[in-house]
């Protein structure tokens, strides 16, 4: 028998929904009267929530169980998420943690360390269709932008990404689940919604509603004041909702729409299923139907077979785009997927280095110039927390850029902002108008 454990800190890595996974196990922890506490070091219940996208992902959770368990301290030690998924047993088995489990199961949490306490096995990655939102409790903690997870999983199977394999095939949660956490939200305080998913765009329904039609019902909840949406795929950005940008005025004009390398031939061996010439379309009908609208991506360098010529095939793409910002990651092989056995044409990594340095300089100027131009334009501002300075507030603008400003503004306000500096990766505001809240 282990003690019970009292209090809990959850440490989340990687996306935007993990985050939210995160959000959601200490929701369950509190429901079941335990105490949250930002100190890792002081926890009777630590919980990693594990991201498995980049190299070495593995190895930072086992550094991560040996600081907790320096100086003699044993605390119960759960270890959640993908790398859980993918690598479950063999966690158990090579640093004899207390609990493991999946992405699809972190609703079991509760019950797993009740098992781990008794000394049982608590082990749970299985992949049922997402029965775990039922389980969960009702928010708690809610800030003036909340997350919103409404689609799960990957069938797009591109051959450097393990996500297909720990988060399962692509669902979608029911439409009346999510309106009513979206309103469910609201009512707690959120005025901004995120609406997750590893393919969001792909969410659907049996009545064929699609994402544009599930953002156009949540355009109707009273006190909302914003809509986003992550992560797209090219493949599932439909024609309503392209036309839900020039439609819908709580949807933000911001778009990240990945499209990794702007070689046809590496898109191939990405199996990415769209082309350079498709993306480039695409995001054509995006801006007619939303000329303001800022786009943001992702690029992986160093592709296996990746040359001189297909990356600057990359950078013309880039220079053509004129991204607002952009993600952008040195290739790494993920065990189990595809690309992991494509040792012909490996890149040397100096030469990845060098390329992402090229890559991250030419981001780097165009999202410079998106800044610029923002200057002098006046625009609302959804205030976050507070700034570094006295009356210092920070917040997000339609096109998600952090702005900061001296206001007598709340967390939770909106305020009508000019735009007066634009800083390399913040802009500077004087308030205007304020909004009522």
């Amino acid at each position: 028998m282990k003690p019970t454990p009292k209090t809990f800190h959850v440490k989340s890595f990687g996306c935007q929904m993990n985050v939210y996974d995160g959000e959601r196990m200490g929701e369950l922890m509190a429901a079941q009267g335990l105490t949250a506490t930002d100190d890792a070091n002081a926890a009777d219940l630590v919980v990693l929530n594990t991201c498995h996208i980049r190299e070495k992902a593995t190895e930072k959770v086992y550094s991560d169980i040996g600081r907790l368990r320096k100086h003699g301290r044993t605390p119960m030690i759960a270890v959640a998420g993908c790398v859980a998924q993918a690598e479950g047993a063999e966690i158990v088995r090579r640093a004899k943690v207390d609990v493991v489990v999946g992405p699809q199961s972190y609703h079991n949490l509760p019950d797993l360390v009740g098992k781990a306490v008794r000394g049982e096995s608590a082990l749970d990655t299985d992949m049922p269709a997402i029965s775990k939102f039922g389980a969960l409790p009702s928010r708690r903690k809610v800030s003036p932008s909340a997350f919103l997870t409404v689609q799960e999983g990957c069938d797009k199977f591109c051959t450097y990404c393990v996500v297909p394999y720990t988060r399962g095939a692509e669902v979608s949660r029911p439409f009346d689940a999510i309106v009513d956490e979206a309103k469910a939200l609201v009512d707690a305080g959120a005025r901004e919604l995120t609406l997750l998913g590893q393919n969001v765009n792909a969410w659907d329904d049996a009545e064929g509603r699609g994402l544009h039609g599930l953002i156009a019902a949540l355009d109707g909840i009273e006190g909302l004041a914003r809509i986003r949406y992550t992560t797209s795929h090219p493949n599932d950005m439909r024609e309503g909702l392209i036309r839900a940008h020039a439609e819908v005025g709580k949807l933000m004009p911001y778009l990240h729409l990945p499209v990794q390398s702007g070689s046809d031939r590496i898109l191939k061996a990405m199996n990415r299923s769209h082309s350079r010439d498709s993306y480039l379309r695409l995001l054509d009908r995006v801006r007619a139907a939303r000329p303001d609208i800022a786009l943001s991506g992702d690029f992986i360098v160093g592709f296996p077979g990746e040359t001189e010529a297909d990356f600057e095939d990359t950078l013309t793409l880039i220079a053509q785009v004129g991204y607002a910002q952009a993600y952008s990651f040195k290739y790494s092989p993920r065990p189990g997927t595809p690309a992991a056995e494509m040792t012909d044409g490996f890149v040397p990594a100096e030469v990845m280095d060098e390329r992402l340095q090229r890559l991250q300089a030419a981001i780097a100027r165009d999202q410079a110039a998106f800044n610029a131009a923002t200057a002098g334009r006046s625009c609302d501002v959804l205030i976050e927390r507070t700034g570094k300075l006295p009356g210092q507030m920070l917040g997000k603008s339609p096109w998600l850029q952090s702005v900061h400003l001296i206001t007598d503004a709340q967390v939770g306000d909106m305020v009508e902002v000019e735009i007066v500096r634009a800083d390399p990766n913040s802009l500077a505001g004087i308030e205007r108008i304020r909004a009522a809240a």
